[in-house]
């Protein structure tokens, strides 16, 4: 009867055994996945970034226009 007992006690032993080698299998591709979530953030700041400082340059050069043409619209009104 003990013999059982024991073989019944690998069998769970041997079970567990397996349930923490997948269990590690999984934390390692989760951590995987969360390094390169991590990396694809980082890119996404960056191109966010860039393209707020490219509005920002597109918004002075907008208002540099908006200036240039109110002037030169200004100097008309004085010839006529």
């Amino acid at each position: 009867m003990s013999l059982e007992i024991l073989e019944q006690l690998e069998a769970k032993v041997q079970m567990a055994v397996d349930t923490i080698s997948l269990l590690q299998m999984e934390i390692e591709e989760l951590k995987e996945k969360n390094e390169t979530l991590g990396q694809e953030t980082d890119t996404v700041r960056e191109s966010r970034d860039v393209l707020e400082q490219e509005n920002a340059r597109l918004r002075s050069d907008q208002e540099a226009w908006q200036q240039r043409i109110r002037s030169l619209l200004g100097k008309i009104e004085e010839v006529e």
